[in-house]
């Protein structure tokens, strides 16, 4: 694993990646490199995204997200960084998007941040206006993580026992709704009162969960001095990306479909909670969302799933009418046989009545 820099040498970084040892060594390059800054050539590009770097809305990213942004601007900047900042213009941004056509998802989170640079450009002077707004936008469609349904949740259990530790990992992100940076935190640190007291590592929100009485189950056999819930076999945390990995493989070992993740589970969470007929409010109290919108989509797929069985009640109810079963007599041909009307004479029809005399 190697920290690369234009124009710099390659630092080699520990792994596994994102271990504590890894950060550490990692922000101490990345400080050598801040030192660098002031040899950049003012106004480039390169100056610009170094700049961005250094911002209060980068620093306040979670270091994960960090570093994923950084993989994405580093990779620009090896290309066009001694280009001038104020010289980039839409067309160069949409040659750049084009180029990226057959990777539309990396293309949209391409446009995300070089407008994030260029917002950051502008608020410092490096240029009067943010090329990336009048650039074309890359329509794509996305699946997302998987949500985790019933059928899923049931398969896992079945396949991964009360005393196994996937069992545990997967009843944690169920029951609590957390993202994986946070699930692979918890801990009875973090419990008071029957509820989780915790601070969401992505956007800061405190979060204040009543602790289910199903996860309270599980969560009796955890050591009650420090560490976390979900840990190695050497009680050690699980950093975010491994955790990920374990929860992939103990999905696909209980025959789940592909793609099925923590955060699958988290969505799983959502869906259960508006199932249950939680408002949007009620949700984001316990998963931390800062999005209504996101949420309300949860609420109308619910609220779908309601609608739908009430209306078909209410349809068989208004024309399935079920007719009581026919007597057992009815339709026995012995019993109910023609009889001829010979022997009556002259009959006439009922316009002609059979009181009048026949002529």
């Amino acid at each position: 694993m190697y920290l690369r820099r234009p124009g710099k040498p390659q630092i080699a970084l520990p792994v596994p990646l994102y271990s504590q040892e890894f950060w550490t060594a990692y922000h101490a390059a990345m400080e050598g490199a801040a030192s660098d800054s002031s040899r950049l050539k003012p106004g480039s590009v390169e100056a610009a995204v170094h700049g961005y770097y250094g911002s209060l809305e980068f620093k306040n990213l979670a270091d994960s997200t960090q570093a994923v942004y950084r993989g994405i601007l580093d990779r620009f900047v090896e290309k066009h960084g001694k280009g001038p900042i104020a010289g980039l213009q839409a067309k160069h941004v949409n040659t750049i998007i084009d180029d990226m056509a057959s990777t539309p998802a990396a293309a949209s989170n391409f446009r995300k941040r070089l407008s994030a640079v260029m917002d950051y450009a502008v608020s410092v002077g490096m240029r009067t206006d943010n090329p990336v707004v009048a650039a074309k936008r890359v329509k794509y469609k996305s699946t997302g993580h998987r949500t985790w349904s019933e059928e899923d949740i049931a398969a896992f259990r079945k396949r991964w026992g009360a005393a196994e530790p996937q069992r545990l990992a997967m009843e944690v992100l169920l029951h609590t709704g957390l993202r994986r940076s946070d699930a692979v935190r918890l801990g009875w640190h973090h419990a008071s009162n029957g509820a989780f007291y915790i601070t969401a590592k992505k956007t800061g929100a405190e979060l204040h969960i009543p602790i289910h009485a199903e996860l309270a189950r599980f969560l009796k056999s955890c050591p009650s001095e420090g560490g976390t819930f979900i840990a190695k076999s050497n009680a050690a945390a699980r950093s975010e990306k491994a955790f990920s990995a374990y929860i992939s493989d103990a999905a696909a070992k209980a025959g789940l479909p592909p793609k099925s993740s923590p955060h699958g589970l988290r969505k799983a969470a959502c869906r259960r909670l508006a199932e249950a007929g939680c408002s949007a409010l009620e949700i984001m109290s316990i998963t931390g969302h800062t999005d209504i919108r996101e949420i309300e989509r949860y609420c109308r797929e619910a609220a779908r799933k309601q609608l739908s069985a009430a209306a078909m009640e209410k349809l068989e109810r208004g024309f399935d009418v079920e007719l009581p079963n026919p007597s057992e007599e009815l339709g026995k041909n012995d019993d109910n046989a023609l009889i001829s009307l010979a022997h009556l004479g002259d009959w006439r029809s009922r316009q002609d009545s059979n009181l009048r005399p026949s002529a």
